[in-house]
């Protein structure tokens, strides 16, 4: 495919898919860009906010639009491994094991307030994120392509939730903080919700397309400076103070690793992508800078008394490194 197909068919398709999310979906519009950059990069997202601000909907509607399987799996406190994955089951008949295979395994999983469930829960997805397989009674199954994980998840602070992993939260490509909408957003929801009528939507799109549309992607131009800057700015995560911010070098426990550089020249491709450029500038770069290092910045109990969080951190050294 070629960067030209790629700027006309398939950006053409990803405006389909978010004028349909957009006709139930409303004053969420970042959000449900994240959600499409995650299916158009294959990279998982975790989106992060308060209950009733429409993120399983919005995840849902995305589902809807695509003829792919979908499924949801609801994380609460009493859930098991085998709940996800599957398990072995002894057929009478046959006197034999077979795998009964769990909701994992689909196109588009959505993994409905993830942190309610304890860590062992959590840690079962965490090879089909990482690997795009399980392993069920000794045996190892692949998943099918595209596969994707969508999450969602209470703020820690609330009640009966559980913190996710290190690993696992490094395994999603961006950490989406879901906030309120504006008044206006809110009136037109309520007016739409009022009449009560179901709000449907059209198919517009089938796993092929998604994948070709991620080929068109990986194709689009990035400049040697922009790949510079985006290494800058990780790197500033693990050593401040070679930006002039020894100040922060206390307040960072863990920075970001050579992972998150591949996750954020990803973003900004399809960043890019879905405003119909064939190339990458440092404005792409910035714009997903903070949904995919607000997670991998661990910050130190000093930072906490401090009242700093991530964003805070990431917006200094943004600010720091030098734009090309």
């Amino acid at each position: 495919m070629t960067t030209r197909a790629a700027k006309t068919s398939d950006a053409a398709l990803s405006q389909t898919i978010t004028r349909e999310v957009a006709k139930r979906v409303v004053g969420q519009e970042v959000m449900v860009e994240r959600l499409l950059i995650g299916l158009l990069t294959g990279g998982h997202v975790l989106l992060e906010g308060v209950p009733g601000l429409a993120k399983t909907l919005a995840v849902r509607t995305v589902a809807e639009c695509l003829r792919i399987a979908f499924s949801r799996i609801q994380f609460t406190p009493d859930l098991l491994p085998a709940d996800v994955i599957g398990t072995m089951v002894f057929d009478q008949r046959s006197q034999e094991f077979y795998p009964r295979k769990g909701p994992l395994f689909a196109n588009l999983v959505l993994a409905d307030e993830i942190n309610r469930a304890p860590a062992k829960v959590q840690s079962a997805l965490l090879e089909a994120m990482q690997e795009k397989q399980v392993t069920i009674g000794g045996e190892t199954f692949y998943l099918g392509e595209p596969f994707l994980v969508l999450a969602t998840q209470n703020p820690i602070e609330q009640e009966g939730t559980y913190p996710l992993p290190e690993a696992q939260l490094d395994r999603f490509m961006l950490k989406v903080r879901v906030g309120y909408p504006t008044r206006d957003a809110e009136k037109e929801i309520v007016a739409r919700m009022a009449s009560g009528r179901p709000i449907e939507v059209q198919r517009v799109a089938e796993a092929d397309d998604i994948l070709a549309a991620r080929s068109g992607i990986a194709e689009l131009f990035m400049d040697q400076k922009v790949v510079d800057y985006i290494v800058d700015v990780v790197r500033g995560t693990r050593e401040p103070q070679s930006l002039g911010l020894p100040e922060l070098k206390p307040l960072i426990a863990f920075g970001a690793s050579p992972r998150a550089s591949i996750y954020l020249a990803q973003a900004a491709r399809a960043h890019a992508f879905l405003r119909g450029r064939a190339y990458v500038v440092p404005e792409d770069v910035k714009a997903m800078a903070f949904d995919v290092l607000r997670h991998r910045v661990l910050l130190t109990f000093e930072a906490e008394a401090e009242d700093m969080d991530s964003d805070r951190v990431i917006g200094k050294i943004l600010e720091a490194v030098g734009v090309p």
